[in-house]
């Protein structure tokens, strides 16, 4: 198969556009924390990129977009790069080339385990969080890309469907998230009826920014071409991340009386949550219900949790990746349509109620999956090495007790 020059350049794009989500993810989740937590929460998220890299070129490639096992995980034929080239995988593309996709798909692992931190944010030691994300990797995200993105992934020939991640990404991701909470516990001295404000909110609001611009990369880049499918993608991700900003801020001008700089910026995010699994299916029409949704279950999700909840998911994952994915995933089963890609299904408004049905088949799969193993996982990491720092370190912040440094003078 002949490579093409326009698709391989737009997927080369995309590739670093999602790349610059990771630090983006960082100064997000880092403007959100407190002070003395701020140099440590930026800095997992690109030391999870790091470690997560090397695996991936290692194994766990391998077992998420090689021939399954029947059906439920890659084998071993291109651990170590070994057949990883220039010459394209007709499996997944036959126009770019097969090193190319290996680099797309590389940023995708190295985002989803960066996105739990904010779950277990501001308490966990540095030597467990690597080890929990070799393993989360290695037994929870490559099975499941395999499952769902593999062509011969048991979820794949099913016929359910996830444009660019919101079963692969965002759904691990989000009830790994409750998991970790569970696990680690609550904060300490930290009082449920008093707020605590971000450090630092431009650092939220110029991490959302960043991370609404590296998602055209992520949801446009999986057309894996430079085409009529790609441009949609790109489309549909920004009208659903600005429904869902106003759709946020709605949400809090009728609750608080006032907007909130942080909420919208968290709403975008939700709203790019949504949209991911169907950006390559619907209509823009269908995208802004789908980021206006979005908004309004991620928020009630939020406050929901900041009232009754008695988990501490510090950074509210679950409600913007958790809450974000389902909804966008079984919309993606409501408004996909032939229309706009001919290579996927009708959804429920266009006459097919099964692909609905195969959407929460999925959800329910993935999210039972993803939950008990990053449970098992979590209970294994704490027999090799403490969970949870000391609490003479969780008081002094884990920039001093961890790294030694700090943000400010």
């Amino acid at each position: 198969m002949a490579i093409n020059a326009g698709d391989t350049a737009w997927v080369l794009a995309a590739t670093a556009l999602v790349m610059i989500m990771t630090p983006a993810l960082g100064f997000f989740y880092g403007g959100l924390v407190r002070r003395k937590n701020l140099i440590s929460t930026i800095i997992q998220t690109l030391t999870i990129f790091s470690v997560v890299s090397l695996i991936w070129a290692f194994w766990a490639y391998s077992l998420s977009f090689s021939p399954s096992v029947d059906g439920l995980i890659g084998n071993l034929s291109n651990a170590f790069m070994m057949g990883v080239g220039a010459q394209p995988n007709p499996a997944y593309s036959g126009v770019i080339p097969a090193l190319l996709f290996f680099a797309f798909q590389l940023k995708f692992a190295g985002i989803t385990p960066a996105l739990m931190i904010g779950a277990f944010a501001e308490r966990i030691s540095f030597k467990a969080l690597l080890i929990f994300i070799i393993l989360w990797t290695t037994l929870i995200y490559s099975p499941v890309a395999n499952w769902v993105w593999g062509q011969t992934g048991w979820l794949h020939s099913l016929g359910v469907i996830d444009f660019a991640g919101g079963l692969v990404v965002h759904l691990t991701a989000g009830v790994s998230a409750v998991a970790a909470a569970i696990v680690l516990g609550r904060r300490s001295g930290i009082d449920k009826k008093r707020e605590i404000r971000p450090n630092n909110i431009p650092f939220v609001i110029l991490g959302a920014a960043i991370l609404w611009f590296g998602w055209f990369g992520f949801n446009g880049g999986s057309a894996l071409a430079a085409d009529d499918i790609a441009v949609q993608a790109i489309v549909n991700t920004n009208m659903a991340a600005a429904a869902a900003a106003v759709s946020w801020m709605l949400m809090d001008w009728w609750r608080r009386g006032k907007p909130s700089a942080v909420g919208i910026a968290v709403g975008a995010v939700a709203g790019l949550v949504a949209i991911t699994p169907a950006a390559g299916y619907v209509t823009t029409m269908a995208a802004i219900v789908i980021g206006l949704v979005g908004g309004t279950i991620s928020n009630t999700v939020a406050n929901w949790y900041a009232l009754r909840a008695k988990l501490d998911d510090s950074l509210d994952v679950f409600a913007a990746h958790g809450a974000g994915s389902i909804w966008g995933v079984l919309a993606t089963g409501i408004f996909a349509t032939t229309m706009v890609n001919p290579n996927g299904p009708n959804g429920l408004l266009y006459g097919n109620p099964h692909q609905f049905l195969l959407q929460a088949f999925g959800l329910l799969v993935v999210g039972t999956f993803s939950f008990v193993g990053a449970y098992a996982l979590l209970r294994l990491t704490n027999l090799i090495t403490p969970l949870r720092v000391t609490p003479e370190e969780e008081e002094e912040g884990l920039d001093m007790a961890q790294l030694g440094e700090e943000s400010y003078e």
